[in-house]
């Protein structure tokens, strides 16, 4: 991509202000849901361990937990 480019794309992108898929105001509710979540499916693939359950409740309550922390840590001011 050339200079003039580049220098439009960021002309263009000063218009169009980023705004969050989750605002500062509901990143605690969504993170505490998250991780809410996450230890509840976690304690079920605890008791039902095996092969099958992995992709269906090992991955989501993986995903839920880091999202969710995510979350909380930028919900509670410190900022990743």
């Amino acid at each position: 991509m050339s200079v003039e480019g580049l220098i439009g794309l960021w002309e263009g992108a000063s218009t169009h202000p980023f705004s969050p898929a989750v605002g500062k105001n509901s990143q605690f509710a969504v993170g505490f849901i998250l991780l809410l979540s996450a230890f509840i499916v976690s304690g079920i693939f605890a008791f039902n361990r095996s092969l099958a359950t992995v992709p269906a409740l090992g991955i989501p309550a993986s995903l839920a937990f880091g999202f969710g922390a995510v979350y909380m840590i930028c919900a509670v001011g410190v900022y990743v």
